[in-house]
């Protein structure tokens, strides 16, 4: 589906904004990151292509789209999450544990505040598959009520049928917008 850059000097205009892209987005990715969490800058960037791809394709007609089941963002979720959790506990533990407890915390609220930031911690993972998951299927739902409604009116009042599809147009932009976004927000949070 990406053209793959040839071996010109030049490349046309649509390599170019590929690379530009791919670069402009592993630049704002990296930015907050050590040199050593720079390794998972392909990784990283593949996951987003490879969301950004399947959200774009399943707003195609009746195509479905794999994001919108929650198996397969928990399956992408899980994993990343926990390599991320357990090669932070690895190299940097005081700094990992030190995300359960913030600074200034009163001597009565320390058991207490250890044991909501665990759960919180564990139950990130979820919270994004959930996010994508919901995100795409509601957009998908609304497209879908919405281009039944105009196809309905279309014979009882066909100005409400108008004025309905140009609002189901907007709304296919959007959910293009949104596909592109939670792409990104689900990566930037992993």
């Amino acid at each position: 589906l990406y053209p793959a850059p040839a071996s010109r000097w030049l490349n046309n205009r649509l390599i170019t904004l590929q690379g530009w892209f791919i670069n402009q987005f592993t630049q704002q990715l990296m930015l907050p990151l050590n040199i050593g969490g720079h390794k998972w800058a392909l990784v990283l960037t593949s996951l987003m292509i490879f969301l950004m791809t399947t959200n774009m394709l399943g707003l195609l007609p009746y195509t479905f789209t794999p994001t919108t089941q929650l198996s397969l963002n928990m399956g992408l979720a899980v994993p990343l999450w926990l390599a991320t959790v357990i090669i932070g506990m690895r190299n940097q533990p005081t700094a990992a544990l030190g995300h359960l407890l913030p600074e200034g915390t009163p001597i009565l609220l320390i058991p207490v505040l250890i044991i909501i930031e665990t759960i919180s911690l564990f139950i990130r993972p979820l919270a994004l598959g959930v996010r994508l998951t919901a995100n795409l299927t509601a957009g998908h739902l609304l497209i879908q009520l919405i281009a039944t409604a105009a196809f309905v009116l279309m014979p009882l009042m066909p100005a409400v049928a108008i004025v309905t599809t140009l609002v189901l147009f907007l709304l296919t932009l959007l959910e293009v917008a949104v596909a592109m976004i939670q792409a990104y927000v689900f990566v930037l949070l992993l």
